[in-house]
């Protein structure tokens, strides 16, 4: 029994000792350096309860043109929720979909859209950025004067019906 115990960490060891040699001495760089910063949109004072039942009401709207049944949130600049709709038929499962589509593009301020084609480009440290991040499209940050007032969320499709359904309440804040 000692002896198997013994060759069994002596694999063990061998295996290790490989794998710390294949490991190179330096990482890669992560990317090019811009000279601006990315996404770098300035926060404004968050949209108010009215507003956000107008945006749930044009994305309502929108999908039940295109006979879709969707999820829709709509949040604060901090990626607090305001508003919610759960249209008939659509999955449960898109609740919290939608409202961390939202969350995610408020707190990033960008569209959910640039997490998907990371990750779907090999960046899979996407995944460690945030418990809710969402990378999927569908999340729309809203600009009012150049500045975030807050972001619509949708779920219950594809993640291209979904941006297509949000994308128009979105296009709405100016």
């Amino acid at each position: 029994m000692q002896n198997l115990i013994q060759i069994t960490c002596t694999a063990c060891l061998v295996v290790a000792t490989a794998a710390a040699a294949q490991t190179p001495a330096s990482q890669p760089p992560a990317g090019g350096t811009p000279d601006k910063m990315p996404f770098d949109i300035p926060y404004g004072t968050s949209i108010g309860l009215d507003t956000a039942k107008k945006l749930l009401a044009i994305a309502e709207t929108e999908a039940m043109k295109r006979d879709w049944k969707m999820n829709v949130a709509v949040v604060d600049t901090h990626g607090e929720l305001l508003a919610f709709e759960r249209m008939d038929g659509a999955q449960y499962a898109s609740i919290t979909i939608s409202q961390n589509k939202a969350r995610t593009s408020a707190r990033f301020r960008r569209e959910t859209r640039v997490f998907y084609n990371q990750f779907e480009t090999g960046h899979a440290y996407v995944n460690t950025l945030d418990a809710g991040l969402v990378a999927s499209p569908g999340g729309f940050p809203l600009i009012e004067g150049g500045k975030l007032v807050g972001a619509i969320g949708c779920s219950g499709g594809t993640g291209d019906q979904d941006a297509a359904v949000c994308k128009v309440a979105a296009d709405t804040i100016k």
